[in-house]
């Protein structure tokens, strides 16, 4: 989540002939079908170079591969997203995914693998911000957070949907043929690039009415320039970097520790994705109706604190049927600090910026994911799952718990300085009023 107070980024009255839903829908829909495609890609290689003999290493090599991309050409995606029509962006990286994963269905050499695996990453690591940016402009600012909780949930749909359609199709027609139907999966984003009528970016950009506007150069925008903004950055990054090695250990914690089935795995697995989907929906009006920026960020950092809680209680089950329940309430908190992150993002960053903005905060939480899943690997050669299941929790609790001083102090700082700017022009007026000569 990335968040030079300018005020909110969308008008009060948003696009000139109201908010857009079918744009939103149709957004949603194609973010749905790739991201199934995303996860379905990436589990049907898994289990490809698992059921060929590879070892664990060429399994997070690939993993590795897929992610690393989302950080490293953050940078540039960015400025792609804010400087290239989002028509031609959808539409070019869709079609190169699609001839990717087609790529992927005939490669037999692991280090092949990995290659098309960081290519295919990198289509993603253009449209994530780009559909991140548009989303904003579809809508105006009262309907974003039910906007926000629309695309959440079609997001969700898809990773929920992916891992078993993976496990089926790999099951009954091997590991080429899921590959063929993903590369289908990729031609939804260009569908949306072509239907979509909300248009940013490029030199001549198509508005939500259907005309033409020049687009304004993009504003020198700095993550650090916002404290409030930054520190929740980092915030969100940190926890994720400490209770995101819960990730690696939870299989071997329901598995070995709690001698739970594979189906049980699965049900643990999908909960907590679940409850983001219900938790986007259930407090998106909180969000619509917080008093500031402040009000949100210390939503964030409340959602952030309990869904680590409950990672630390998930420690203390006998049973693996109670991590369906915790992973449930945790991924509700989840989809609030999403929905709630979200629309500081939006309120916080010029328009023009969106793209470079998004692109920061994914590679600050997938940077972050990647050293969890590092510490995960690490831990579980020389600790049982049990209490590393606990430190994770408690990690992440610990790094709420630094920041809230700092979040606190800045959100006292914005709100002393808009009451300032509030009062200046009475201030003014009345200054100016005593300058004037005194009636004769």
């Amino acid at each position: 989540m990335s968040f030079t107070t300018a005020g909110p980024a969308v008008p009060a009255d948003g696009p000139p002939d109201g908010s857009r839903w079918s744009d939103v829908y149709l957004a949603a829909g194609s973010r749905a079908v790739s991201s199934c495609g995303d996860f379905l890609a990436a589990t049907v290689l898994a289990l490809a170079l698992q059921s060929a003999g590879a070892g664990g290493l060429a399994v997070a090599g690939v993993l590795l591969a897929a992610a690393l991309p989302l950080v490293l050409l953050a940078p540039l995606t960015g400025r792609l997203a804010d400087r290239v029509d989002s028509r031609t962006l959808l539409v070019c990286a869709g079609a190169g995914q699609a001839a990717l994963c087609v790529a992927l269905a005939f490669a037999g050499s692991t280090v092949v693998i990995m290659l098309l695996a960081a290519l295919l990453a990198c289509g993603l690591a253009v449209t994530q911000p780009t559909l991140a940016a548009l989303l904003p402009e579809m809508v105006r600012r009262v309907d974003l957070p039910r906007a926000s909780a629309v695309n959440q949930t079609a997001g969700s749909v898809g990773i929920l949907l992916a891992p078993a359609l993976a496990g089926l199709l790999v099951g009954h027609l091997g590991t080429r043929v899921p590959l063929l139907i993903d590369a289908g999966s990729y031609l939804a984003l260009v569908v949306a690039g072509l239907l979509l009528r909300t248009r940013r970016g490029g030199r001549r950009a198509t508005t939500a009415t259907g005309g033409t506007s020049s687009a304004p150069t993009a504003p020198a925008w700095r993550l650090r320039r916002d404290p409030l903004l930054a520190t929740m950055v980092l915030a969100v990054a940190a926890t994720v970097a400490g209770v995101g090695a819960v990730n690696v250990i939870e299989v071997f914690f329901v598995r070995e520790t709690l001698h739970a089935s594979t189906t049980m795995f699965g049900l643990v697995s999908a909960a907590w994705t679940a409850g983001m989907l219900g938790g986007a929906w259930l407090l998106a009006g909180a969000a619509r109706w917080a008093r500031d920026d402040g009000a949100l960020v210390q939503g964030v950092l409340v959602m952030l604190g309990g869904a680590c809680l409950l990672v630390a209680f998930g420690a203390a089950v006998p049973a693996a049927g109670w991590l369906v329940l915790l992973w449930l309430v945790g991924g509700i908190a989840n989809g609030g600090l999403n929905v709630f992150g979200n629309l500081v993002m939006v309120n916080r960053v010029p328009p023009q910026a969106r793209g470079r903005a998004f692109a920061v905060q994914g590679a600050a939480i997938q940077g972050a994911g990647i050293l969890g899943y590092l510490a995960g690997g690490l831990l579980l050669t020389g600790f049982p799952p049990r209490p590393l299941v606990a430190a994770t929790g408690l990690a992440g609790l610990a790094v709420v718990g630094v920041v809230t001083p700092v979040v606190l102090r800045a959100t006292r700082r914005e709100r002393t300085a808009a009451r300032e700017r509030a009062a200046s022009p009475e201030q003014a007026g009345a200054r100016e009023r005593a300058t004037l000569p005194a009636p004769t």
